[in-house]
């Protein structure tokens, strides 16, 4: 015998007395009068079990969900009922001879996704039909063909995950795509693009990782046309590299494309959230098509063939110095094993004096200490200060203006190459995929500090 769906589902305590007394149910279109007197329209959602009891939630007809304290409801009137649909419509993805075939390989976060109506979070998933059903625009930019290589999000991202990723690349771009793009959660998304970098080379066709900072059941997600900024960066974009390719400006007007080893979330939340640091964007994708910001890029070249090399040694860490470190962090790293250390150091390139005898054990130890700059503009100059030249003495290996993300992500790559000294400082100073620049662009650094005359005046008449 089948039981019956609960018609308060997830809603306990007090929450569920209250619901059940004013006769209405989860998908109940409702009508609420609060003690203030003020009126809210929606659908009554399903409450997260991890929840309190105080709460009933409603999504309201704009889209967005609010939170209804019990004791300040004064009437719940049902006016409809909605019956829940978890999944997306799927439909078939039209082929045309014309369009270029992409791939999207997906690993999960909020560019593919769903509700999970028992916890109340948003979860991967997606297939080729409900991407068609939920973005009908795709089929006008590409032949799509979707492989899901896994369903977590970005911060479950590691090692053997990059290393499938890269093979699965190859496979795709073996098997005659004409760009690839990856569906990535966004918070790790710099690091990802970063390691692809180094363990997919010389590609033939572009491979754009994507995502969104807004789930697509809110109003103002990001989702739907990053996705197909992507797509169309990926078909027809001219730049063969990996590319993160999200929200430009405030506004929908264009998605910028940012190189992979030179791109940071710098927001929590805001959608155009990707910044290029150290250089500028490689371009920008919109309705009308692609303009080229930095034109040293490697171009499209179907003749090209693909080097995949996912090899790694996952034994590595940052060390995000301050004030006050103590150097039995640094030995209790090398007790535990580590190979590699990045260290986000100060300024040029510095940490505290106390730190020397460990960082020395150390290298003499074979671990491989490389500096970088926490301040993540401009360059370790570790020969302009004392303390500079003696972190040289000690064998840390300085990487200009490498991003420490980045630094992690290619020392970790380098190591599963080799673990002689000098290969791997070699190895770690050699620009691959732009991950040094000979210098920075003038027009690159650029912070708008509120409140400024100057800053408001653009603001005012730039910001649309």
């Amino acid at each position: 015998m089948t039981s019956s769906p609960d018609p308060l589902k997830g809603y306990r305590g007090l929450a569920r007395e209250r619901l059940a007394a004013w006769g209405v149910r989860v998908w109940s279109d409702v009508r609420v009068v609060n003690t203030a007197g003020s009126t809210f329209e929606g659908v009554i959602l399903p409450r997260s079990e991890t929840f309190d009891d105080l709460h009933v939630v409603l999504k309201l007809k704009n889209g967005y969900n609010v939170g209804l304290h019990v004791d300040r409801v004064a009437t719940i009137e049902e006016v409809g009922y909605r019956e829940a649909h978890y999944k997306i419509p799927e439909q078939e993805f039209p082929r045309r001879d014309d369009l270029p075939a992409v791939t999207l390989l997906g690993t999960g976060g909020t560019i593919a996704s769903r509700l999970d109506y028992r916890t109340g979070a948003v979860i991967p998933a997606f297939t080729p039909g409900e991407l068609y059903g939920a973005v009908p625009e795709l089929a006008d930019l590409c032949n799509l063909t979707t492989k899901k290589i896994f369903g977590v999000f970005s911060e479950n991202m590691s090692w053997p995950e990059y290393a499938t990723l890269a093979r699965a690349i190859g496979e795709e771009i073996q098997a005659g795509a004409d760009g690839i793009v990856i569906g990535h959660g966004t918070d790790t998304m710099g690091h990802t693009a970063a390691v692809l970098s180094f363990m997919v080379q010389d590609s033939p066709v572009p491979i754009v990782l994507v995502g969104s900072q807004r789930s697509s059941d809110r109003p103002s997600s990001d989702a739907a046309l990053n996705l197909i900024h992507a797509v169309r960066a990926a078909g027809e974009g001219p730049i063969a590299e990996v590319q993160i390719c999200m929200f430009g400006p405030t506004s929908d007007r264009y998605g910028l494309l940012h190189r992979g080893t030179r791109c940071r979330k710098m927001h929590s939340s805001y959608r155009s959230t990707f910044r290029t640091i150290g250089a500028i964007p490689l371009g920008m994708v919109g309705r009308e098509g692609f303009t080229i910001l930095d034109p040293h890029f490697r171009r499209r070249d179907p003749s090209r063939r693909v080097k995949v090399d996912p090899v790694y040694d996952d034994r590595v860490t940052i060390l995000y110095y301050h004030p006050g470190m103590k150097p039995d962090v640094v030995d209790a790293l090398v007790d535990a094993g580590y190979r590699g250390i990045v260290i986000a150091g100060t300024g040029l390139g510095h940490v505290n004096k106390p730190l020397y005898p460990a960082l020395g054990r150390a290298t003499a130890a074979g671990v491989h200490v490389m500096m970088t700059v926490q301040t993540l503009w401009g360059f370790v100059q570790m020969y302009v200060y004392e303390t500079g030249r003696e972190l040289l003495d000690l064998g840390i290996v300085p990487l200009d203006n490498m991003l420490p993300e980045t630094a992690l992500m290619k020392l970790g790559w380098v190591l599963g190459h080799t673990h002689d000294r000098e290969e791997v400082t070699r190895m770690m100073q050699t620009p691959i995929a732009h991950e040094i620049t000979e210098r920075e662009p003038h027009n690159g650094y650029l912070i708008l500090q509120g409140g400024l005359p100057e800053v408001e005046e653009f603001v005012t008449s730039h910001w649309k």
